[in-house]
């Protein structure tokens, strides 16, 4: 997960959310920029989620049902389907 909040921010939000995996902190928001979802003015980053393979490619990029992002309440499940679509075999 990439945040466009400081690592203050994310670090506190993770806490309190008991997130088990790293949120990484783009406050200068060049990364969002550089892929595309922060658009000019827009203050938080678009909620995409991008599939990038063992090469470092983009496989693929989920921008949700309406293309303004994904729904919070799907993203588990719409990124456990496309990854299964994509062949990601299961860890374990």
């Amino acid at each position: 997960m990439v945040s466009v909040d400081p690592p203050d921010v994310n670090k506190a939000f993770a806490e309190k959310e008991h997130a088990d995996f790293p949120i990484l902190s783009d406050p200068s928001r060049t990364t969002a920029e550089a892929y595309g979802v922060l658009a000019s003015g827009q203050q938080t980053a678009s909620r995409f989620t991008f599939y990038i393979g063992p090469d470092g490619r983009i496989l693929d990029i989920d921008k949700g049902p309406t293309g303004r992002g994904v729904p919070v309440r799907t993203a588990g499940e719409d990124t456990i389907k496309k990854l299964e679509a994509l062949g990601v075999k299961k860890k374990g």
